[in-house]
């Protein structure tokens, strides 16, 4: 691993501490901010929205001027956001926070393409989810630490401690250099055009939509309905959301080893146990597995990614990126919304649709064979 890799590593390691403090919470703190399951819907599918609105000039961005300057200002984007979420006294301005803070994510499409130039030796999918790794290893010891404290202090005092930690992760990143001249020279004379994408590349984009809505659906209002129909603590939703962190940093370095269509393809099945586990589990441990399992989705998205770089040229990579983490943005707010809507009408709802349209998406790969496309998949080293 290079230097920059390392630092990176270890910023996103400290990132993910704060983040799991609060993350799996924030639909129960909007509950207890006022927000109603259909409102907590609006609100997530909201900052998906918000999502899709930043990737794409992100990923032209860092194409055009550098890759580094876009991933500070998204640092310190998020940590703005988290201090307006710790003090927050309103539902309003914790939404405004909220909000904010999901759009600082149009860090990913600068990240993955820089985490992809200075990957050395490793292979692409094996670059993009180790570094997703690290991140989700630090987010299972804040998930722990997050369950731990709300209980003791309350989920209002999680964020700032939270936001604390954040300050440390900006330090960091600040030292990380920025990617050789000629990368950015090359992307920056022949530019990032739409053109450069090959009609595969589009249908992918759309696959992508609905794999990634398909496994969102059922995530949303999951630390509602466990608390609110299973009765479990937040405690118990802190110990869960570890597990899912453990699963994501698990199913990233195995399937990192996989070309990307197999990883890819692997990461839904996974993923869609986690809506079967919830939906028919009974008992604490049960619902601690399905969490575990939900880190084939968060895998999924980094495979996505590894699976669009092979269909795109490098002056062309942190559009297409951009583009992809727009497509996994929509999803997000049409999964959310329609998550709200359904739990109001049955609680377990989410859960049995997501598990119904799942068979859908796993034929859905088919197409995209390395062998149907006409195009040879990389080495996996």
């Amino acid at each position: 691993m290079s230097r920059d890799l390392r630092i990176l590593a270890v910023s996103l390691f400290v990132w993910g501490i704060g983040e799991g403090l609060f993350f799996y919470f924030q639909p129960l703190y909007l509950q207890q901010l006022g927000a109603s399951p259909k409102a907590i819907g609006a609100i997530m599918g909201a900052s998906g929205l918000v999502l899709s609105f930043s990737h794409i000039a992100a990923g032209l961005a860092a194409d055009k001027f550098g890759r580094r300057p876009v991933m500070w200002a998204s640092w310190l984007t998020g940590l703005t956001a988290a201090w307006i979420m710790a003090l927050a006294s309103s539902l309003a301005m914790f939404v405004v926070g909220m909000l904010l803070y999901f759009f600082s994510a149009f860090v990913i499409a600068p990240l993955n393409s820089y985490v992809t130039a200075a990957r050395g030796q490793w292979s692409v999918p094996r670059a993009l989810t180790t570094i997703s790794a690290t991140f989700n290893t630090g987010a299972v010891l804040g998930a722990l630490a997050g369950g731990y404290l709300g209980e003791m202090l309350g989920l209002g005092e999680v964020y700032r401690f939270a936001a604390s930690l954040f300050v440390l992760s900006v330090a960091l990143v600040f030292f990380i250099r920025p990617q050789p001249t000629a990368a950015v020279a090359a992307a920056t004379t022949k530019g990032s055009s739409w053109r450069a994408f090959p009609p595969r590349f589009w249908a992918f984009l759309a696959f992508v939509f609905v794999v990634m809505m398909v496994l969102y659906l059922p995530q949303p209002l999951t630390p509602n309905f466990l608390n609110d129909v299973r009765h479990a603590s937040v405690g118990a939703i802190g110990v869960f959301g570890a597990l899912g962190r453990g699963g994501m940093v698990v199913f990233s370095l195995i399937l990192g080893s996989f070309r990307a269509w197999e990883g890819f393809l692997l990461a839904q099945l996974l993923g869609g146990m986690f809506p079967l586990l919830i939906w028919k589990g009974h008992g604490l441990g049960w619902y601690g597995l399905a969490y575990f399992f939900v880190g084939g989705y968060w895998a999924s998205r980094s495979l996505a990614a590894a699976e669009v770089r092979e269909m795109v040229p490098e002056r062309a990579m942190g559009l297409a990126y951009g583009l992809n983490e727009t497509v996994g943005g929509l999803a997000i707010f049409v999964a959310s919304n329609a998550a709200g809507l359904l739990y109001t009408w049955q609680p377990d709802a989410p859960f049995r649709w997501s598990l119904l349209l799942l068979p859908l998406i796993l034929l859905g790969n088919l197409p995209f064979h390395p062998r149907w496309r006409g195009a040879p998949s990389p080495p996996t080293e």
